[in-house]
């Protein structure tokens, strides 16, 4: 299926009316419709009442401190350490290849 794009009109009536030019050859067409849309230049406000404000959240000292702990107890990570290798690894074991 070979395709066009062209420029065209709908009158009051609903007809399409192409505005180019087009040699094609006889037979049936499929017809996809895109229209323009004109840009708005000033932000429009799709809501009258003001926005809620966000709840604030707690911070819980607590559950903060078991990642900083675990964080800091955990061994750093190698320079050669290649993940894709790692996720190879996995799946050969997984899948006993």
């Amino acid at each position: 299926m070979q395709a066009y794009k062209l420029k065209g009109k709908i009158d009051a009536a609903g007809h399409l009316t192409l505005t180019e030019s087009i040699d094609l050859p006889v037979g049936d067409v499929e017809v996809i419709i895109l229209q323009e849309v004109k840009t708005v230049t000033e932000p429009v406000n799709l809501t009258s009442e003001p926005l809620a404000e966000k709840p604030e959240i707690s911070k819980n000292s607590e559950q903060s401190n078991i990642f900083s702990d675990w964080l800091a107890q955990a061994n750093p990570i190698s320079p050669d350490f290649d993940p894709d290798q790692v996720r190879w690894e996995a799946l050969r074991e997984k899948h006993q290849l």
